[in-house]
């Protein structure tokens, strides 16, 4: 069997290439608050076909993807908001009871941020879990995602999904669109499995908000720090070299 290897449709000049990519990369935040502006279907078409040329081990492609707008996304938020607001479900473990520092430190300083702007105090635990509920309104996106993956799966193909999702998100801002990631969904799987008729092998890996970031929001311009390369990457056989 032959495979048609698809070529780039337009040459960059060299050297620009690189800073569109880069451009692209530092430009990607997770956004809190969006406009009400719709996106097409054949925008959201165009942007997985250009997702689902993310790399996955052996090709194997273990994404699944359900793209929610009008009655459909109110409808599984509806049912999501009422399992939030009932708070029976066990919490979901995002992370080890011992998140090593520096994720731990890391962790904190956004929680700091992102309260703050909101005005919400660090102990006000009754405010911080409506602002959780937030998540669940897709903070008010146009468009809502739910990914699943099949649930005999190893974390190797969830870095696998990782790749696709961070393939996604670039292609939709390199069309002017925002998202955000949302793990807080996994806690309400159950509810979800039952909005969307999800196969029983299938688990929720996470959820997404996606459309076009409200420009004067405060909560849209947090400017998370990141780690220095040296914080987090070591060299090995290299000569010393002036940048």
């Amino acid at each position: 069997m032959t495979i048609a290897i698809p070529q780039p449709d337009c040459a960059v000049p060299e050297g620009q290439f690189e800073h569109m990519i880069e451009a692209l990369v530092r430009s990607r935040t997770a956004v809190r608050a969006f406009s009400p502006a719709p996106v097409s279907k054949s925008t959201l078409r165009k942007i997985l076909d250009v997702a689902r040329h993310a790399p996955s081990n052996s090709n194997t492609q273990p994404w699944f993807v359900h793209v929610l707008e009008g009655e459909p996304k109110q409808r599984l938020t509806d049912a999501v908001l009422r399992s939030h607001e009932e708070n029976v479900l066990p919490p979901s473990k995002h992370f080890p009871d011992d998140l090593p520092v520096p994720c731990k430190d890391w962790q904190a300083d956004f929680g700091a941020r992102y309260y703050e702007v909101l005005g919400i105090d660090r102990e006000d635990v009754a405010s911080r879990y409506r602002q959780t509920g937030r998540n669940y309104c897709f903070f008010d996106a146009p468009v809502g995602l739910i990914f699943s993956i099949d649930k005999r799966l190893t974390k190797h193909s969830w870095l696998d999904f990782g790749l696709f999702l961070q393939t996604l998100m670039l292609v939709a801002k390199s069309r002017g669109l925002d998202t955000c990631p949302q793990v807080s969904f996994v806690r309400h799987e159950p509810v979800i499995r039952d909005c969307l008729k999800l196969p029983e092998n299938q688990n929720v890996v996470c959820g997404m908000s996606l459309g076009y970031a409200q420009k004067d929001a405060t909560l849209n311009r947090l400017g998370m720090p990141r780690a220095e390369v040296d914080q987090f990457a070591t060299f090995w056989g290299f000569e010393d070299e002036a940048y």
